[in-house]
């Protein structure tokens, strides 16, 4: 499935993918959650490919996560809300259980679903200015278990309540040292760096390279969801706080919650 705002090219083993909405921070929409997942599973079927790239356009923001905007004809009712979460949920995951290695160019802004697509790649480089954060509490949304298993596996329960529940948003240098980055370079050398990773990753045998990413993934067993859970998220959007929190954000404002 392609997208106008998705962004494949090829230099021999490795593939780089840009989101490509730069005047939307790299927001992504419904179908482009839906064309990402699809992209992901192509590239994962490539036995000539070495490794993935994956990146934001512009300078400001690797991807601000969902566009907001876009949710009063996308999300909203059960049916709806049940269509995004599944395309957002294939989205990471495609990404997590992409055969290849994936290495993420995080430069600027990674927010949001931007912060978990980030958080499925297998490497995450940034730059000082790289912020890394998780502001569903300001639209009372939920943030879905799989970004929640891989944000805890990564950093830890401390962190991430900062994150998710104190709101707070990381530095580059907070995020290297939480592990969220897993390699700082100076902004300017963030998309060289990232390539410069690939190459070296191609240049390993890609069975191996393959297999210890299978491995590692299956090791941490399966991520325990039941369908209650389910039904819990899909209650989300029927909320006074969430149209409260859409509405706010579009209108720039701070939201005031009611709990209901």
């Amino acid at each position: 499935m392609n997208h106008p705002d998705l962004h494949l090219e090829r230099d021999g083993g490795i593939a780089t993918l840009t989101i490509a909405r730069p005047a939307r921070r790299n927001a992504l929409t419904l179908a482009m959650w839906q064309a990402l997942a699809g992209l992901f599973d192509s590239l994962s079927a490539e036995g000539d490919l070495r490794c993935v790239v994956l990146r934001g356009a512009g300078e400001d923001a690797f991807s601000a996560g969902a566009d907001v905007t876009a949710f009063a004809g996308e999300r909203g009712t059960e049916e709806r809300e049940r269509a995004y979460n599944d395309a957002l949920v294939a989205a990471f995951l495609s990404i997590e259980r992409c055969a290849h290695p994936v290495v993420a160019a995080v430069r600027g802004h990674a927010l949001g679903g931007g912060c978990g697509l980030a958080l499925m790649c297998d490497f995450r480089v940034g730059g000082p200015s790289t912020r890394m954060g998780i502001p569903a509490r300001m639209l009372n949304l939920y943030y879905p278990h799989e970004g929640l298993d891989a944000l805890l596996r990564i950093a830890g329960h401390a962190v991430a309540m900062e994150m998710l529940v104190e709101g707070r948003t990381l530095t580059g240098e907070e995020a290297l040292a939480r592990g969220l980055l897993t390699r700082l370079v100076p902004d300017g050398e963030v998309g060289a760096e990232a390539l410069a990773l690939a190459g070296r990753i191609a240049q390993g045998a890609p069975l191996a390279n393959r297999f210890h990413k299978r491995a590692l993934r299956a090791l941490r067993g399966p991520l325990p969801l039941t369908e209650a859970d389910r039904a819990e998220l899909d209650e989300f959007p029927r909320t006074a706080d969430f149209q409260e929190g859409v509405a706010a954000f579009n209108a720039k404002r701070r939201p005031v919650f009611q709990g209901r």
